[in-house]
């Protein structure tokens, strides 16, 4: 029983770290930071602090890589890593780190469709695990649609009780066009296809090279290499590349270390264990968290459209987990008679072996 849960837990703090990610990132944005650099100094930072970790305890039972396994970590990590950061870098500068948090609500239902594409989950709509499922994907969409389209009057909770200062309590308390508002949904939305494709091309690439830590190092480090690559391009000026002690190298330190260092290798662990789409329908976690930290420690506007769509977000959260569970249960039964709508266990070995096991 205790085995069961630890997944559960991990993605509970894994999505925690998520919402703590976005409101630091949105703070460096808010104060100058440029969005090309910083995603080169976070990848720099995570991959200084594993690289000496994965030398020394992988040096001995590592893996042979070829050179096919090479170019699919490289590719991964452009489209997964580099592409997707600098995406959603770029929208957050002109968003709110709600609206972030928010639009990651779309990877669950991205995931899903993609999984079900390439086989690796099992979609059965006559099976009632299977109407669990839609439904909960139905009530994602529309709690994302929710959110993005409609606002409602705009809330301010314990605004006076923030923790920052009042120059960043006037950056938190501009409220974005509707313009802004929806092409900054369509970027973040860009950000979470990518993303979409990471998880779920990880748990493959995770079969012909299961180090999970050089597997994670070795994204963090080509990361860096194409992400520096970006940011030279775009950004030519000196003082654009320049740090302090400030909010800017908090950021990059927490995004570097704990976000990429820890909560990748983390992902990778429940990829592993539960498949992509286990680990993709909990990220609605992450706006809750965000709308409770940035409300209450930022002074953060929130709208009600928000908050509606957020419970619209955890429903299909636990509807999906729900008809997960109920599938489980069936398979564990010893995929006893359930009528030939719902015999999901006699097809062929070779097939029932593509699909994620929840």
């Amino acid at each position: 029983m205790e085995e069961n849960y630890k997944p559960l837990l991990v993605v509970l703090a894994i999505q925690c770290v998520y919402a703590v990610y976005f409101l630091l990132t949105k703070l460096a944005f808010d104060v100058g930071m440029n969005t090309f650099v910083f995603v080169f100094y976070r990848q720099a930072a995570a991959s200084l602090f594993l690289l000496p970790i994965a030398f020394f305890l992988e040096r001995k039972n590592a893996p042979p890589m070829s050179f096919s396994i090479f170019i699919k970590i490289f590719m991964l990590s452009l489209f997964g890593i580099t592409m997707s950061l600098d995406v959603v870098g770029v929208a957050l500068k002109y968003t709110s780190a709600s609206l972030g948090a928010a639009t990651s609500n779309t990877l669950p239902v991205i995931t899903f469709f993609l999984a079900v594409l390439l086989r690796m989950e099992k979609l059965n709509i006559r099976t009632s695990p299977g109407i669990m499922k839609v439904g909960g994907v139905t009530l994602c969409i529309g709690g994302v649609a929710t959110i993005a389209f409609y606002r409602g009057p705009f809330l301010k909770i314990l605004l006076h009780h923030h923790l920052i200062n009042n120059q960043l309590q006037q950056l938190q308390n501009h409220v974005p066009s509707a313009n802004t508002w929806i092409n900054g949904v369509f970027l973040l939305l860009l950000s979470n296809i990518s993303w979409a494709f990471w998880l779920i091309l990880q748990g493959r690439v995770l079969k012909v090279y299961p180090s999970k830590l050089l597997l994670t190092t070795m994204q963090c480090f080509l990361s860096t290499i194409q992400s520096f690559i970006v940011a030279i391009a775009v950004t030519r000026a000196p003082i654009e590349w320049q740090l302090g002690w400030n909010i800017k190298l908090l950021s990059i330190a927490y995004c570097g270390i704990v976000v990429t260092g820890f909560t990748f290798y983390l992902q990778a662990w429940v990829v592993e264990k539960k498949g992509p789409v286990f680990l993709a329908m909990t990220t609605p976690l992450i706006l809750v968290f965000t709308i409770i930290i940035s409300a209450f420690a930022l002074g953060e506007i929130i709208s009600f459209g928000s908050i509606l769509g957020a419970l619209l977000l955890v429903g299909g959260l636990y509807f999906v987990l729900w008809g997960k569970s109920r599938e489980e249960e069936r398979e564990k039964g010893g995929c006893q008679p359930l009528g030939d709508a719902e015999k999901a266990c006699g097809g062929p070995k070779g097939e029932r072996e593509t699909t994620t096991q929840l």
